[in-house]
């Protein structure tokens, strides 16, 4: 039987490329966004409110699923596929879990009379749902790859896609971390 050796010509894979400058283009957007929250902050006319307790634990439960997805890369690695598919499944589970819980603290806020959109919104609570309702985006766009690789029979996945999943579900947690911490010492 005939062996195929590719040599490591120590150029970056091109899908690897492009994620990694998803990811800068991700990180500006956002960076604009806080910088532009700031500046409004200090024009003043900028409303105070408490954050609902829904968005610390959706905290919470992304960081858990940035763990699954760890433990699933690393099973995926070992050859576990059984245990893969299951961490994978986990991981998709508890980004859904995330997007309900940021969800219906969007509900809470509109409960206590804070007005996202519209005539009563203030530009604070404007700015909270543009930048919370981007990353909720991108976590959607995440769960839509997950969602694959749920259905996906385990022997036909790829580390580097498995690899390049992992990267963005973990940049997407991280991007998370900066925001809710943001939000908070910011406001």
């Amino acid at each position: 039987m005939d062996t195929i050796t590719t040599e490591n010509s120590g150029k970056m894979n091109p899908l690897k490329f492009t994620l990694w400058v998803a990811i800068g283009s991700i990180c500006m957007m956002f960076a604009a966004l806080t910088s532009a929250y700031i500046v409004k902050k200090n024009q003043g006319n900028f409303l105070e409110f408490d954050f609902p307790m829904l968005f610390s634990i959706s905290t919470g439960v992304i960081l858990i699923s940035s763990v699954t997805m760890h433990l699933a890369y690393k099973a995926f690695k070992e050859q576990q596929l059984s245990k893969y598919k299951t961490l994978i499944t986990a991981t998709f589970l508890l980004g859904v879990v995330f997007i309900i819980l940021q969800l219906l603290g969007f509900k809470e806020l509109k409960f206590n009379h804070i007005a996202l959109v519209g005539n009563l919104s203030n530009p604070a609570a404007s700015f909270f749902l543009v930048i919370v309702g981007l990353h909720l985006a991108h976590i959607v766009g995440g769960l839509l790859f997950l969602l694959i690789r749920v259905f996906k029979n385990a022997e036909k996945d790829t580390l580097n896609s498995l690899e390049m999943m992992s990267t963005y579900w973990h940049f997407v947690d991280l991007l998370w971390i900066y925001l809710f911490i943001f939000l908070h010492i910011i406001r």
